[in-house]
């Protein structure tokens, strides 16, 4: 796979060191157990797979290699490059000013740009119209078009299932920068609909069925059907894709329901019901699977606390804080200055989108056990000041040092 120039400030020795060592014994990515670092009175357990993916890479790769090599113009970014705020704070400081904010409400009016400005697109992609009200003004977007490649790999599949006159059913959160990209994509081609999560999927099959008057639909659903969707003809035939950094069990989920809704009304088998149901397994991101199961591999551990770090705004993290709150404690932090101290913690409510301190979240014991994972916008060196501060409370700790070693 590419290798990506990141700066080095996102990176940490000891976990790239614990990265290194853990490929190199599980090339095919078929242990999902995490890798304990044993401090002594702190034991913590990171989970196999974590950080930085292939598309957050490329993106920051893409980006700071603009800023260098195009010092004095003017370099916009469409909106966050990716959910993490100290990248973005980062391209802010080196002079990259933000065009929309992640609700897609205008910053710089896009008339105040000029066909010599650089505008960079972000990791999530963006819609049909904006690429195309960018490139009238004379803007070349493709040289810095950072789009994550599986994110167009779903965008290419909806075309393809669009090709074969399915309509395309899209889960994710319809707000999400992604979501609204791949509509945008999905509906160019075919009619699009949007579903949150399996409740609102429950919903929709009852139009498949008829068991909600049709008319119904496009209040229920507003704003996350296409233009010219007819409830009455276009939930015939269906695909389901997805904003790759939803649970993937949930997309699974969603996607066997409709399925088994299909095949029950129109009396279709295994054999036919690809006459009404696309398999669109394929979409799924390879990275927002592994860092799932690895989480779900790292719950196995039996622990007293989780801590999850990333961006409060990122989807990605926000599942896996999800998992980890099925288990056992869980803060959400997006750096270690929010461990105010061995008694006192401040963390993120992503339910209610608040900031909580909580106290004495580490037990009064030893060793504790803590598990540790991080969303895959979030830079190594992140999770590696977390883990410093952590054992950082335990005089006899061993160093970070001599834990590295047992990785070189």
């Amino acid at each position: 796979m590419k290798s990506f120039d990141v700066p080095v400030v996102y990176r940490s020795p000891l976990i790239s060191a614990i990265k290194k060592k853990r490929k190199e014994e599980d090339r095919m990515k078929k242990d999902f157990s995490p890798t304990l670092l044993d401090f002594g009175p702190i034991r913590i357990f990171l989970a196999r797979h974590f950080g930085f993916c292939y598309g957050v890479e490329n993106a920051i790769d893409i980006a700071f290699k603009t800023v260098e090599e195009h010092q004095g113009k003017r370099i916009y970014l469409l909106s966050e490059m990716i959910h993490n705020p100290y990248v973005n704070r980062d391209l802010k400081a080196k002079g990259v000013s933000f065009l929309q904010d992640n609700a897609g409400r205008q910053i710089i009016p896009f008339e105040s740009l000029t066909s010599d400005d650089i505008v960079l697109i972000p990791a999530f992609g963006t819609t049909l119209e904006i690429e195309e009200k960018l490139r009238k003004i004379g803007i070349r977007i493709e040289n810095y078009d950072t789009t994550c490649p599986f994110v167009e790999k779903v965008w290419n599949r909806s075309e393809v299932i669009a090709k074969n006159e399915y309509t395309i059913v899209i889960h994710g959160k319809p707000n999400h920068e992604e979501t609204r990209a791949t509509f945008s994509h999905a509906a160019a081609n075919a009619p699009a609909v949007v579903v949150k999560d399996m409740k609102q999927t429950q919903e929709l099959a009852k139009y498949i069925t008829g068991e909600k008057p049709a008319e119904q639909f496009y209040t229920e659903f507003a704003c996350q059907y296409s233009e010219g969707f007819d409830v009455t003809k276009h939930l015939q035939r269906l695909g389901v894709v997805n904003q790759t950094t939803m649970l993937a069990s949930d997309t699974q989920a969603i996607a066997d329901f409709l399925k088994q809704t299909v095949m029950r009304h129109y009396e279709l088998t295994e054999d036919t019901v690809r006459e009404r149901f696309a398999d669109t397994r394929d979409t799924l991101c390879y990275a927002t699977n592994d860092n799932q199961s690895a989480v779900t591999g790292m719950l196995a551990t039996e622990a007293d606390l989780a801590v999850v770090v990333g961006g409060y705004n990122s989807s990605n993290t926000s599942h896996l804080v999800e998992l980890c709150e099925e288990k056992l404690p869980t803060y959400f932090i997006n750096n270690e200055e929010k461990i105010l101290s061995a008694q006192t913690i401040m963390h993120y409510n992503f339910h209610t989108h608040q900031e909580l301190v909580t106290e004495h979240y580490l037990p009064a014991k030893e060793p504790v056990t803590v598990l540790i994972t991080s969303g895959a916008s979030c830079p190594d060196a992140l999770v590696e000041g977390v883990i410093k501060k952590l054992a950082g409370f335990y005089p006899s700790s061993k160093s970070i040092e001599e834990i590295a070693k047992q990785f070189g």
